[in-house]
């Protein structure tokens, strides 16, 4: 980043502290943060690297039908879910593994999604899950599934009371690609009109699928919000406390009724769309080696050690992660068909005719199928 940039950024890519003029505002949201804050950081990081390159390798060998990478993005989710609170509600998009880890999600529950054999992966509704709604595959759509929870959040009058166990944030997550469609400017034009108490949060990670950034705004995109009223901020999305400082602020302002915002956070997407695409047509080996040199975790690692994290540390933290993995891959070879039941019994809250005479059919069809046996 110039160091004229509006960008907040606390970080240097060498994981020198030194803060941007735009990160000033921001620096005393560091101030609650002890060693063990910045070591979990890390540690949630390089969690959800680990997960991401086994989901990877799971896929290639034929467990799941796609896999979306997360490959680069650890900082801004990392940073966004740990700045969240226990009440802050959560809509994610399909990418959002570093939040779902932070937000206590059973990590299987996300390749169950991914494998076919679960519509939803996980019960949002239940305290476990850390109210981390469920992923929503059709792009931008959870923008507003989340402004009017937010608005029912405000009409429930869970924001401004001064308690902050109480007042509650709406935060939802979305990429550069969602920008373009309209679901996102509908959610800017309600949560402006009605100050939702809400955070976007956009991660541009420059491509919706193959098509650069470039191509789809003529302007940086935080600026876009602002002409719905919504104001907005750009952060550095590798720099892990850029994340958190800033979404920790605005999260507060939203929970106090000063109204919904929107941060910007720039990263980079280091590998496929999903597995079903080839990055090496479109991206170039110089745009890639410049994003690889500003990778999150290298970047952070570095800090720590300036912090004083030996090598013990670092090996603590590779350990657990490769348990992690080898539990994942073992739950997931484990994982059987779903029930037939469990393809209607969710498509609504309650008892609906045709699901259920759809339910009956297939029942008495697959009933057929084994009388001759």
């Amino acid at each position: 980043m110039a160091e004229d940039s509006p960008t907040v950024q606390f970080l240097t890519i060498d994981g020198e502290f030194a803060p941007s003029a735009a990160a000033e505002p921001y620096l005393p949201y560091l101030e609650s943060l002890g060693e063990d804050d910045y070591r979990q950081f890390y540690r949630d990081m390089a969690i959800t690297r680990r997960f991401d390159e086994e989901c990877t390798n799971l896929q290639r060998q034929g467990q799941m039908g796609l896999w979306p990478p997360s490959h680069g993005q650890e900082a801004a989710q990392v940073g966004s879910a740990r700045a969240s609170r226990p009440q802050d509600v959560l809509f994610p998009s399909y990418r959002e593994h570093g939040v779902a880890l932070v937000r206590g999600i059973d990590i299987v529950d996300i390749v169950k999604v991914m494998r076919g054999v679960s519509l939803g992966g996980w019960d949002p509704n239940d305290p476990a899950n850390g109210n981390f709604r469920n992923y929503t595959l059709v792009i931008g759509s959870q923008t507003l599934h989340a402004t009017g929870y937010a608005m029912g959040v405000a009409f429930d009058g869970l924001v401004g009371t001064g308690d902050t166990s109480v007042d509650t944030a709406v935060m939802t997550y979305f990429g550069d690609g969602s920008t373009s469609q309209g679901d996102v400017s509908e959610a800017f034009v309600f949560a402006a009109s009605n100050q939702t108490p809400q955070v976007f949060f956009l991660q541009n990670n420059q491509w919706a699928i193959s098509v650069p950034v470039s191509t789809q705004s003529r302007i940086p995109l935080y600026l876009r919000s602002r002409g719905f009223g919504v104001p907005s901020v750009q952060i550095d999305g590798n720099d892990v406390l850029a994340s958190f400082a800033a979404t920790r602020k605005h999260l507060d302002d939203a929970r106090s009724g000063l109204g919904p915002s929107l941060i910007e956070a720039v990263t980079y997407r280091i590998g496929a769309h999903t597995t079903s695409d080839d990055p090496t047509r479109y991206q170039t080996p110089e745009q890639l080696a410049y994003w690889v040199a500003r990778d999150p975790i290298i970047r952070f690692a570095s800090y720590l050690r300036s912090r004083g994290a030996d090598d013990a540390f670092f090996s603590e933290v590779g350990a657990e992660a490769d348990d992690f993995a080898a539990d994942l891959r073992h739950r997931t070879l484990e994982l059987g068909p779903p029930s037939l039941a469990s393809i209607f019994d969710t498509v609504y809250s309650e008892p609906h005719p045709v699901p259920a005479e759809q339910k009956a059919w297939l029942e008495a069809y697959e009933s057929s199928l084994n009388e001759g046996a």
